[in-house]
């Protein structure tokens, strides 16, 4: 898979829907044939992949959340890994 450009646009996949699980204490990402439970990093990003953001807009808002810096390589490895998943798709 090619690298995902700053201005994608991911979104949690069709069929998937993200959650937070009290009992987990954790998010989650739950599907017909399951469920993953998300470390605290996966679900911060997931949480911003609203299909409106664009990966660009979602590192900013987690470094500046987090008061971190040069998030962008982490930001977009996870994306392309959770949409080599099909967590998310990327959105026009």
């Amino acid at each position: 898979m090619s690298a995902v450009s700053a201005a994608a646009r991911p979104a949690i996949a069709h069929g998937m829907r993200l959650q937070w699980e009290p009992a987990q204490e954790a998010h989650v990402l739950l599907y017909p044939e399951g469920m993953v439970k998300l470390n605290g990093s996966a679900g911060a990003i997931l949480a911003r992949c609203d299909g409106v953001r664009t990966v660009a807009e979602i590192v900013a808002d987690l470094e500046r959340t987090f008061g971190a810096a040069d998030l962008t390589a982490d930001v977009t490895a996870f994306v392309e890994l959770a949409l080599e998943r099909r967590w998310l798709e990327l959105r026009e």
